[in-house]
């Protein structure tokens, strides 16, 4: 008469938990480097709008740049990009995203930095072109 195992050893269930966790591991870094890598990403993308639509909107139609911005001063940028991915408008405490003018006179300036703090590269800064 002949002996039949029926399952699975000890062993073999602690080696495939182990497998199991390792790959668990590996997928939700990986996922989270993706949704930071997206994040910075939109970040860049907001700055961009507001950069360019300052640079070859507002600035040729004015020429000088507002004190401060907003979906009702550059009304060529989408109201949804001033918001940072963490809910806050520019400019408010705790935004990633910050407007920062420079040689203002009764609300006209010469020039401006634009920042994202990202998550992976630091600072994503634009500086105006006619500064």
């Amino acid at each position: 008469m002949t002996k039949r195992n029926a399952g699975f050893t000890v062993i073999e269930l602690i080696f495939v938990a182990v497998i199991f966790g390792l790959a668990s591991i590996f997928f939700f870094t990986q996922k989270h480097n993706l949704e930071v890598v997206a994040r910075d990403n939109t970040e860049k993308t907001a700055i961009n709008a507001m950069y360019y639509s300052l640079e070859e909107v507002y600035f040729p139609a004015n020429k000088y740049y507002p004190q401060t911005i907003n979906s009702d001063v550059l009304r060529a940028v989408d109201p949804a990009l001033f918001t940072d991915p963490n809910g806050k408008l520019i400019n408010t405490a705790g935004s990633v995203y910050t407007y920062s003018p420079t040689n203002c006179d009764d609300n006209k300036c010469t020039g401006y930095a634009l920042k994202a703090v990202l998550e992976n590269e630091g600072e994503y800064v634009k500086y105006s072109k006619n500064d």
